[in-house]
């Protein structure tokens, strides 16, 4: 293989994409898909523990409530005092570039600032610190990302006003998403109104899957970046081969839609199988036809698994196709012989190895 030598043009982009890269400030971001997941305290968390190993951390924004974990942490640190401006809070750009420490701690990055301060937006505010040459850890929540609040507003019915760009979340070095389980952030929201808003098991679940894919977006950009800073090419692509198994019974419309988006992230192949049963009913088979006709429409190949042993057939057709990705309905385990020696279901993920499977419960 020869090796072509990189034009003028491209040594002076990969000369200028190092010399950013080694004079900016790192900035990693605490990611949560929903309200309380804790992501103000892993920020902070992280923060207490690089002081401890020695570096120079202070606390350039913060929440005003703070639960008593999160005060003792803070107490560990130095705390920049805010600026108050038209009698808001804004973070004290100045002297914190005049203080110059290695790592800021950044709370509410999608907060807008009042007429008066050093920039409209917070996360300008953090840009400048980045420029400066000073880390900032900081933390927002999925909604206020400006490219996914419609996304979100429609899986939760809250509106929100403060942004930050994709653009800006892309440029972080690090990407954290604060994962805690859906349970346990099912809690009463007060919304603007008053009103209290709760948030079920799967609206957390649609919050945490959209999260998860605007990651994986921001660790290409990482990724991009990296291979620019070094002269590289990428050479290879990622791809996805997502089954959705259809009944007449699960929620197929729910599953469709999670398969085509993802699909469409990973530029991948999306296959529709069903097991065509001689005991469902004419209505029962109808409903099943409507969604084949809708996963067509969405350019998804549709297939008939005949086999005896759903679990058998499903694996096989699976293993021949190289399947990454089966999406399954399930309705729970009625009979008491399920709930002795398991389902199908947990026949399946047994025996899936190398192969992720995602469980909907039916509607």
């Amino acid at each position: 293989m020869i090796e072509r030598k990189p034009t003028p043009e491209q040594l002076l982009e990969r000369i200028e994409s190092h010399d950013q890269h080694a004079n900016r400030g790192r900035l990693k971001i605490f990611l949560g898909y929903s309200s309380g997941v804790g992501k103000s305290f892993r920020m902070i968390d992280e923060g207490r523990r690089r002081h401890a190993r020695g570096q120079d951390v202070v606390v350039g924004a913060i929440q005003p409530s703070l639960g008593p974990e999160v005060q003792q942490s803070v107490a560990t640190m130095e705390v920049i005092p805010v600026n108050e401006v038209a009698g808001v809070p804004t973070m004290d750009i100045a002297r914190i570039l005049d203080r110059h420490p290695q790592v800021c701690l950044v709370d509410g990055l999608a907060y807008d600032n009042p007429p008066g301060a050093a920039h409209a937006k917070r996360w300008q505010d953090v840009e400048q610190l980045l420029d400066a040459g000073i880390s900032v850890i900081s933390s927002v929540n999925l909604q206020h990302i400006e490219e996914k609040r419609e996304e979100v507003e429609a899986i939760t019915g809250k509106h929100v006003d403060q942004t930050i760009p994709l653009s800006f979340l892309q440029t972080a070095d690090e990407i954290v998403i604060v994962d805690a389980p859906p349970q346990s952030c099912m809690r009463l929201e007060e919304a603007k109104s008053g009103r209290a808003i709760r948030l079920t098991q799967q609206q957390l679940s649609e919050l945490r899957e959209v999260a998860l894919l605007l990651t994986a977006d921001v660790v290409d950009k990482q990724l991009e970046r990296y291979l620019a800073r070094h002269g590289l090419q990428q050479h290879w692509g990622t791809q996805e081969r997502i089954l959705v198994c259809l009944s007449p019974n699960s929620d197929s419309k729910r599953m469709l839609e999670s398969a085509i988006r993802n699909r469409d992230r990973f530029h991948g192949e999306l296959i529709v199988a069903h097991l065509n049963r001689p005991e469902w009913s004419p209505e029962q088979k109808s409903r099943l036809n409507e969604f084949l006709n809708l996963a067509r429409d969405k350019r998804a190949e549709v297939v008939e698994i005949d086999a005896e042993n759903m679990v058998d057939g499903l694996l096989r057709f699976a293993r021949q196709r190289g399947i990454t990705q089966i999406y399954l309905g399930h309705r729970g385990r009625e009979s008491w012989y399920e709930r002795a020696f398991g389902s199908d279901i947990d026949k399946l993920i047994a025996q899936a190895e190398g192969i992720d499977v995602r469980v909907f419960p039916h509607s």
